[in-house]
């Protein structure tokens, strides 16, 4: 099942059939607990909305209001080696490989909603950075409870060379305007997420793919749920969070983001997010 936040209301997707739910809260809409099973009922009394791809691609919101999002690094055997090699010369390249070992993550704040864009909208790459990266992660919904409720596709858009410089500048390297970005739609199973399922990662430049990459969620080495319980500590979310779970995908050294990309990030079965840069 999918959610998609409208222009006017609420959209389900339920076995390629679409229905227009009667509450148009989207912040207390998707903290119903077990919001799973009340869609599913929900969806009974409701008739089938015709124009559903339609209402999609024309009126299609970035699916966050009031929640925060936040982001763990240093999840995934790559992302590991790839902040160690780029913060080396500033001497904090053993800091990386210390908190994939450590019982504690790495989770810091990304983004507000004002900060957040949604699918085909536009990501911004910093003026004062030199090196810019898509990261593109599983993203936990999580609700009010602290309940896993639902998974989306997140951007997480990072400054590599500001990061490089100074562990400590990681903040101005992954928080900015326009630095994030999730959807299209909410998935939500009454089981976990398959984590033999893929991310992937396309980048195209000119209408010609520049970069191309592909990494199974299985490969995070740290549950989902840690991670939430880390997070929620000490935290509470009145209107629920999302959560990026880290990246697999980096691209190469050499590589780095220009005006005009086209980001492609698809995880299946929630479906593809696409970002433009600027």
């Amino acid at each position: 099942m999918k959610i998609y936040r409208l222009k006017t209301g609420i959209l389900i997707e339920e076995e390629q059939s679409f229905y227009l739910s009667q509450d148009t809260d989207w912040d207390k809409f998707i903290n119903q607990e077990n919001l799973y099973q009340e869609l599913n009922e929900e969806i009974t009394r409701l008739r089938p909305e015709t124009n559903g791809i339609r209402l999609i691609e024309e009126e299609l919101l970035v699916p966050i209001v009031r929640q925060e999002i936040w982001a763990a690094g240093v999840t995934y055997y790559r992302s590991k080696n790839a902040r160690m090699e780029e913060s080396k010369d500033a001497g904090g390249g053993d800091f990386y490989d210390k908190v994939y070992d450590a019982e504690r993550p790495e989770i810091f704040f990304k983004a507000t909603a004002a900060r957040t864009v949604g699918h085909l909208g536009t990501v911004h790459i910093r003026q004062d950075s030199t090196w810019d990266v898509p990261e593109p992660e599983l993203t936990l919904f999580i609700n009010s409870k602290g309940q896993i409720a639902g998974y989306t596709i997140g951007n997480d858009m990072s400054s590599r060379s500001i990061e490089g410089e100074n562990p400590l500048y990681l903040p101005q390297a992954k928080t900015y305007d326009n630095s994030a970005a999730i959807g299209p739609c909410i998935y939500l199973t009454d089981t976990e997420i398959n984590k033999d399922g893929n991310i992937t990662l396309e980048i195209a430049r000119k209408e010609k793919t520049v970069f191309s990459d592909t990494i199974s969620i299985n490969q995070i080495k740290r549950t989902h749920q840690e991670l939430v319980e880390f997070l929620f500590r000490e935290c509470s979310f009145s209107h629920g969070a999302y959560l990026m779970t880290g990246t697999g995908i980096v691209p190469p050294n050499d590589f780095t983001l220009k005006s005009g990309d086209e980001i492609r990030i698809s995880i299946d079965p929630i479906g593809t997010l696409v970002n433009y840069v600027r």
